[in-house]
């Protein structure tokens, strides 16, 4: 009798383990925001997407409202695309802009939201016109380093 008690609680002590584990797991590969809200999907073009990765937050006033679901590349304007779905409790006007911004100095990359003023919202595979592109440090470097040379 004793030996069947100990090993249940020895059986609920790894189970245990393992959904802590599986948690961490899923902390670590930024998965554990799964959402079962609705959600629409926005569109967006960019000059350069940076680092920017699929699964990367959507923020507004710092607020995760979405995640990016696919990055592309569109063969006619040759620029970077985006693809987000934000949750339908968060509503944006259709002039809302986006932006690439990075946590910290060196820290993740995500796309910031900043609402317009326009009275409708949008919809469900629109597109934000107003876009500005991730910041890249090497680039930044680059044009110092030449303006410096020129002078």
């Amino acid at each position: 009798m004793s030996n069947n008690k100990s090993d249940f609680w020895v059986g609920l002590f790894v189970l245990l383990g393992i959904i802590a584990l599986v948690f961490l797991a899923l902390r670590a590969g930024n998965l554990s925001t799964f959402s079962f809200a609705p959600t629409y999907r926005v569109h967006a073009s960019f000059d350069n997407l940076g680092g920017l990765k699929v699964r990367a937050p959507i923020k507004s006033s710092g607020v995760v409202v979405g995640r990016v679901v696919e990055i592309g590349f569109d063969n006619q304007e040759f620029r970077a695309t985006a693809v987000f779905e934000i949750d339908q409790k968060y509503q944006f006007p259709e002039d809302t802009s986006a932006s690439i911004l990075t946590s910290g100095l060196l820290g993740e990359q995500y796309i910031g939201l900043t609402p317009g003023g326009s009275d409708t919202d949008l919809k469900d595979n629109d597109t934000i016109l107003y876009t500005q592109s991730a910041v890249v440090l090497e680039e930044l470097i680059s044009k110092f380093l030449y303006s410096k040379a020129s002078d």
